[in-house]
């Protein structure tokens, strides 16, 4: 059996990452992106949320990047300061393998160790069981759904917006 590390993204890591959004792009319903970032355009956006203090993470079977799981920011505004979005991606042959739990329940105690206390997935496509499921796994309800707000493949698209307490969440008062 191979061995999976989950470890902080480097610098390095970034041509597989990017390759990896690229298939997600061109061919699934994740993201609702049309167009695949190229490796400059998803370096400034990883530079984006390190400067923010953001964690970033890689999932690597045998030294090489299967999948990657991050933490943003929610909404700009300031008042969302203790809350996060997740986003987490995998190379197609890696799904259903348990690569995409490990890697979200890392960035869950990350973000929980960081202060955060709510975390939001916005998972592209209703149909996307497979994201459901993780999520549903790791503690996360079901907010609600936004139909028919994305087009893509000649078809529209639903959002599914999930939602996890991280630490304490809203029962007690965040320091600072």
């Amino acid at each position: 059996m191979q061995t999976l590390e989950i470890r902080s993204t480097a610098t390095a890591d970034l041509p597989a990452i990017t390759e990896i959004y690229e298939h997600a792009v061109r061919y699934g319903t994740a993201t609702f992106e049309l167009i695949p970032p190229d490796l400059d355009e998803m370096t400034r956006r990883f530079n984006v949320l390190m400067e923010g203090g953001f964690p970033y993470f890689v999932a690597a079977l045998e030294g090489r990047v299967v999948g990657y799981a991050y933490a943003g920011a929610y909404r700009p505004r300031p008042a969302y300061r203790f809350t996060v979005e997740n986003s987490v991606y995998l190379q197609p042959a890696i799904h259903r393998r348990g690569v995409g739990l490990k890697l979200l329940q890392r960035l869950i105690a990350e973000c929980e160790a960081r202060g955060y206390r709510q975390m939001i997935a916005v998972i592209g496509d209703s149909a996307n069981a497979g994201s459901i499921g993780v999520h549903t796994k790791c503690g996360f309800q079901m907010i609600g759904t936004h139909p028919d707000v994305g087009f893509k493949f000649g078809r529209w698209l639903d959002t599914v917006m999930m939602q996890r307490a991280l630490g304490d969440g809203g029962k007690t008062l965040p320091a600072g």
